[in-house]
């Protein structure tokens, strides 16, 4: 009943606000389970592709965002529930994958369908990054359940980071004919097998996408990122502090 009523008011503004287009929307099943494997540019892209789907799409969230105390706290609790999303606690690495997987496998095993970013976080430059061979592919060799290659684009320029205020665009949202991994059932712990069936799906989501593709993991591009910038702002305020000193009067 929250699903409906939250879907049907923010999917109902999103569509009208932002006019989202969409293609290969035939290739979701109408029933039954399936996995929706995208890439991931903005926080945005959990509640644009739910909006153009009839069906529920079950993505996980950190569990934060359902335990956080005051109105605040409730009021993103009761949003998040709403808009379909599956708290999982996050802290400690291996717990957090483990805990993503076992939602996954709840959802497709209920017969829903169940949307993940193989990229494990969001890209920081619009570029497609590695897929962990954890979650999709375990959930989809644990469960046979087929894998929907999906691709969101142009979401990341809607708001960017830094700006408050997002700009009104059209996204758009491609979906792929669904991958059945169904000769690998049962193999879910060999991670060669692991490792394949992400590349397989990532290879399908560059396609869809347009993206570049970069061999290395999201987290890795980030952390990589950040140090690049430290060590830019270090040497800029090196830069200056030279500066003023060379420009000190003689003694």
């Amino acid at each position: 009943m929250m699903y409906g009523a939250m879907k049907f008011s923010i999917g109902g503004s999103l569509k009208l606000a932002f006019r989202p287009w969409v293609e290969g929307l035939e290739n979701i099943p109408a029933e039954g389970p399936a996995i929706l494997a995208s890439n991931h540019l903005s926080f945005s892209d959990s509640f644009f592709l739910p909006a153009v789907l009839d069906r529920k799409v079950t993505f996980i969230a950190k569990a934060e965002y359902f335990t956080s105390p005051g109105v605040k706290g409730k009021l993103t609790a009761a949003f998040f529930k709403g808009v379909g999303q599956l708290p999982v606690d996050r802290s400690g690495a291996r717990g957090a994958g483990e805990a993503a997987i076992k939602a996954g496998i709840q959802v497709i095993e209920s017969g829903g369908l169940f949307g993940i970013y193989p990229e494990g976080t969001r890209s920081p430059d619009g570029r497609l990054y590695r897929g962990k061979p954890g979650g999709l592919a375990r959930v989809a060799l644990a469960t046979g359940a087929p894998v929907i290659p999906v691709a969101m684009i142009d979401t990341e320029k809607i708001q960017p980071p830094g700006k408050v205020i997002p700009k009104l665009m059209r996204p758009g949202i491609r979906v792929g004919k669904p991958l059945d991994f169904s000769r690998y059932h049962g193999m879910e712990h060999d991670r060669f097998i692991l490792r394949s069936v992400t590349d397989e799906v990532m290879y399908e989501i560059m396609k869809l996408s347009g993206q570049e593709y970069v061999d290395v993991y999201a987290t890795a591009a980030k952390r990589q990122i950040a140090e690049a910038e430290k060590a830019e702002k270090t040497a800029r305020a090196e830069a200056e502090k030279a500066q003023k000193k060379s420009h000190r009067p003689a003694a």
